[in-house]
């Protein structure tokens, strides 16, 4: 039966696919449950919000509880200018390339299995920062029940095989049909404005199925004399489109080149703000997406201020300096921006 879903319930979706703040996600989906047409055609897809409901509800009470009850949080709120968790097989080094690219201290250890919970740390490039999360392995022996509600906030995903395993084509097969028994597709399209940042695809009616634009890591790359060729053949046998890197935890072979290709294919665009008569601050910028306005800098500033805002005044490639632009005006990485309410 179709769902005949109304224009009140498409809006509170498509918040709840821009959302990243779990609390808001939260708020997000009690009105997608109170505006749902409540019909037979709609059954199964409520009983998915209610389930989510519940999920995340509990999520964001687990820090509360303490004791045995609580427990570290399942719901990573994004930070930076990207989330991006690494996934991939068993054993095939995503702690140790997170602890290189983030500094973190996550467990790393010879065995299987040794991530038990999302690890968050953050990976500096120039003067922005990137969110990496390490999850538990994607394996058939070892479920991971709250792995797709963990999704639902990243903006893209790094996928990280062991080039050196002689199972790797089998595990990463794996990998991908326990993903989308979860309704989460990986992807080889990096799409504008994070334009499938933890949604559905276009036409899809299921707001929980995922697609995560995806950069794969070649783990191990220094075991071989030609690591790009050896990728090359994985990628050929796999049949896989994803962008790929040789990469190399131990060595670190390749790592820094991730901070630069991340910056270039999510779009990122880094805004300075100045006020009036004042040098621009340019300790920590605004990070938006090519093709986001003036409009949006406001917003990040203050929401009051995106509604009041008349015009503001810019500084960077386009026009000339002090350039009087309205809300809808374009911004360009390193542009400054002096905001007038």
């Amino acid at each position: 039966m179709p769902a005949n879903l109304t224009p009140d319930y498409k809006a509170a979706e498509a918040a709840f696919r821009k959302a990243r703040d779990p609390a808001e996600r939260l708020q997000c989906l009690r009105e997608m449950l109170r505006v749902i047409p409540k019909h037979k055609g709609t059954d199964h897809l409520q009983g998915d919000i209610k389930r989510r409901l519940k999920e995340l509800s509990e999520e964001l009470e687990r820090p509360k509880r303490g004791g045995a009850h609580g427990g570290p949080p399942l719901a990573i709120r994004p930070e930076g200018a990207a989330q991006l968790p690494l996934l991939g097989p068993p054993n095939a080094g995503k702690s140790s390339v997170h602890g290189r690219l983030t500094g973190s201290e996550a467990r790393v250890a010879p065995y299987p299995l040794t991530t038990q919970y999302p690890e968050p740390g953050m990976m500096l490039y120039e003067d922005i920062h990137f969110q990496l999360v390490d999850l538990p392995a994607v394996a058939a022996e070892h479920p991971v029940p709250w792995l797709a509600g963990t999704l639902e906030t990243a903006d893209a995903c790094l996928l990280v095989i062991d080039l050196a395993d002689p199972a790797c084509v089998e595990q990463t097969e794996a990998v991908h049909a326990l993903l989308r028994a979860r309704r989460v597709t990986l992807t080889d399209r990096w799409e504008p404005a994070g334009a499938l940042r933890g949604g559905a695809a276009a036409g899809d009616e299921d707001p929980f199925a995922l697609r995560l634009p995806t950069l794969l890591l070649a783990n191990k790359a220094d075991k071989f004399p030609d690591a790009a060729a050896e990728l090359q053949a994985f990628l050929e046998v796999t049949g896989l489109r994803y962008p790929a890197l040789p990469v190399s935890a131990t060595t670190g072979q390749g790592l820094g080149t991730i901070g630069p290709w991340l910056f270039t294919h999510l779009g990122i665009v880094r805004v300075y703000t100045k006020a009036p008569g004042r040098p621009p601050s340019r300790g920590r910028p605004f990070v938006l997406r090519r093709g986001q306005t003036i409009e949006d800098v406001a917003r990040l500033v203050h929401k009051d201020l995106a509604r009041a805002l008349k015009y503001a005044r810019v500084w960077g490639t386009a026009g000339f300096d002090g350039q009087q632009v309205g809300r809808e005006h374009p911004v360009a990485d390193g542009d400054v921006v002096e905001l007038h309410a």
